[in-house]
């Protein structure tokens, strides 16, 4: 794929984000503040997802592994 076509396919990506979200009707400035709010959240959601799926993924893996019988020993040991 050239570069053109690939610029010419980007526009066209954005100018349908705009007609999807009606930000073409927008000002300047609250296309600056929609765009921007819009962004923040996606960073928070990515973050988040960075951030915490691992750690469901070792919680639900450890669950998993005690129910199939694959046990921890207790670490606390008995004193007589």
């Amino acid at each position: 794929m050239d570069i053109k076509s690939m610029k010419n396919y980007l526009y066209w990506l954005y100018c349908q984000f705009e007609l999807i979200t009606c930000s073409y009707l927008m000002e300047p400035w609250e296309k600056v503040l929609f765009y921007t709010f819009n962004i923040t959240m996606l960073v928070m959601v990515a973050y988040t997802a960075y951030i915490l799926f691992p750690v469901h993924i070792s919680t639900a893996f450890q669950f998993c592994l005690r129910l199939f019988g694959n046990q921890h020993e207790n670490t606390v040991s008995v004193v007589k």
